[in-house]
């Protein structure tokens, strides 16, 4: 029977791309090791010699005060997860898959106590502690540029030099609102990232795919990203970014024309406000399009585009300009890390570090999903994954992330996870409980530095 055999397929396909993830990842760790290719920078090779390619940390095996509280949720969420998603009211879904973030990220992080939550902002590197040194924004836009350089007597430190000024003035905005400790700040990021399954299920509901996004709805929430999610700056990029393009698919669904036109230009305003944190947002363009290609309202594409513009345009009236910064970054960057770091082993050491924020079973959901009749028929659904692919495929290509993609990805991940939402179902515990224990071993065998 057709069937029979489309099912067999799908099996073998979950094994095979799940197997390819997994040697993927082996290959990564082991080359470096084996050949003694230099792979990491002179700091990081330094510094300790736990350090662990392709990820940037290091090999610390421990348990912690937390280290219960984490393994009951994930057997928790291994028993109930399919009827939580597919059981309770929308709304109740939406709600709870909140909580249920927030709560398995936090129990990650907990694992190393109160320092899982303030190390990684705390550090000098990290937004924080220049955001509390700032106390003229119009000075910081009009100077932004110019202290990016590794030349300028007051360079930017890493993170806030390698990205526009709209990351660093969330954290500006936390300490000016007594939010601005550590532990503090990584508190309210990791409830943030909380939400970043509610946009994404409500943009696949929104593209009339709501039987799809209760089915990847606890890949979503009980994700081994949680790790990396949890207190990273670039989890608040991936959740604009993803509320950025719910508010673009809301749009489309509008059968009223003054509601599709304010959920659009909300849409632009989230995705330039997007942008303006990361260089490498200007990537969600393609998911934008993946948006308006599945639901053919080209029309909301000028009206997202204005406002999305006038967005970085202001920043541009402020002082700074987007255009002019880039070139001034790409220079840092050449000049910095990334002459150190070889292009020959990033552009697939980066695919293995992305495969271990996902989860290896990742490879196989996507595997999975491109021999699926189903997602065929889901035009709308596979657009999304396959624009979630071409973006980690270009940001690769681009030279431009090598190495510590584990969180520099983050926003491209959700969209990826999809794809879970197609494996056959008698798979469908197996490949959560593999993500589920994938993400206890990355936090409990790795000290994770973001």
């Amino acid at each position: 029977m057709p069937s029979v055999r489309t099912a067999t397929i799908r099996r073998r396909a979950t094994v095979i791309g799940s197997g390819v993830a997994l040697a993927l990842i082996a290959a990564a760790v082991v080359v470096p090791v084996v050949t003694g290719w230099d792979v990491a920078t002179r700091a990081a090779r330094s510094a300790d010699d736990r350090a662990i390619a392709p990820l940037h940390g290091l090999w610390v095996p421990h348990v912690g005060a937390a280290t219960a509280a984490a393994v009951l949720i994930a057997v928790l969420a291994w028993r109930f997860g399919d009827r939580w998603a597919l059981t309770l009211s929308w709304r109740a879904l939406l709600a709870s898959s909140a909580v249920a973030a927030a709560t398995w990220m936090l129990a990650l992080a907990f694992v190393d106590g109160p320092t899982g939550i303030s190390r990684v902002l705390g550090n000098p590197y990290e937004y924080l502690r220049t955001a509390r040194e700032v106390d003229d924004i119009g000075v910081l836009l009009t100077t932004y540029v110019s202290r990016i350089p590794y030349a300028a007597d007051d360079n930017w430190v890493t993170h806030v030099a390698g990205h526009p000024p709209g990351m660093l003035l969330f954290f500006v905005a936390l300490v000016r609102l007594g939010l601005g400790s550590d532990f503090t700040a990584g508190i309210v990021v990791s409830l943030v990232a909380a939400t970043l399954p509610a946009a994404v299920l409500t943009t696949l509901r929104a593209l009339g795919a709501e039987a799809v996004a209760r089915r990847a709805a606890p890949f979503l929430v009980f994700t081994p990203a949680a790790v990396f999610l949890a207190v990273s700056a670039d989890a608040v990029i991936a959740t604009v970014g993803a509320w950025g393009i719910a508010s673009l698919a809301v749009a489309a669904s509008r059968p009223r024309t003054a509601a599709m036109i304010a959920w659009a230009a909300v849409a632009g305003i989230v995705l330039g406000a997007t942008v303006m944190m990361s260089y490498g947002m200007l990537l969600l363009g393609i998911l934008a399009l993946a948006v308006l290609i599945a639901t053919r309202r080209w029309v909301l594409l000028p009206i997202a585009a204005a406002t999305a513009s006038a967005v970085v345009l202001g920043f541009a009236a402020g002082g700074f300009a987007l255009w002019e910064a880039y070139p001034v970054l790409a220079a840092r960057y050449a000049d910095g890390i990334a002459s150190e770091r070889p292009y020959a082993y990033w552009v697939w050491g980066n695919l293995a570090a992305l495969a271990i924020c996902a989860g290896p079973a990742v490879g196989g959901a996507i595997a999975a999903t491109a021999v699926s009749p189903e997602a065929r028929r889901r035009s709308a659904v596979r657009w999304l994954i396959v624009a979630g692919a071409l973006m980690v495929l270009l940001a690769d290509l681009s030279g431009m992330s090598k190495a510590e993609v584990e969180r520099i990805w983050l926003p491209f991940v959700p969209w990826l996870t999809i794809a879970f939402a197609f494996v056959p179902a008698p798979w469908r515990r197996r490949l959560l409980a593999a993500q589920l224990v994938w993400a206890l071993l990355v936090q409990h065998l790795l000290y994770t530095v973001w």
